[in-house]
């Protein structure tokens, strides 16, 4: 088992990325009814069961599907969230098993975000 302090990122970590980073890649794992409700800036729709199948598209077709151009392996800045923190450590697990070592989860999630945003 991978060691969870590293596979987790922190509200004020995640604040630095956005602020800061050209590269980084926030994916959102909720249903897409929990997006249309509100969702952090910058971040892509991933719904947590397609994750896998997502990151095993070649970079083209990610393109397409998602916009945005897809990670490479050693990408240092990949990171999920979901509401509360489960299903984001569940995409977070999968993209390890994919080779996807620095993926991180936001385990705060789309509650403590809005919370701390005033949304």
């Amino acid at each position: 088992m991978a060691n969870a302090d590293k596979q987790e990122i922190s509200y004020a970590d995640l604040k630095v990325l956005l602020a800061k980073s050209q590269s980084l890649l926030l994916v959102d794992v909720r249903s897409k009814e929990e997006v249309d409700k509100g969702h952090i800036p910058g971040s892509i729709h991933i719904p947590v069961d397609t994750v896998e199948s997502a990151l095993a598209l070649d970079p083209a077709e990610f393109k397409v599907k998602y916009g945005v151009t897809k990670p490479p392996l050693d990408a240092p800045e990949l990171v999920f969230h979901c509401q509360m923190g489960r299903r984001g450590g569940v995409a977070t697990d999968k993209a390890h098993e994919l080779g996807y070592q620095s993926a991180r989860n936001y385990a705060g999630g789309y509650k403590e975000w809005s919370e701390k945003e005033g949304k």
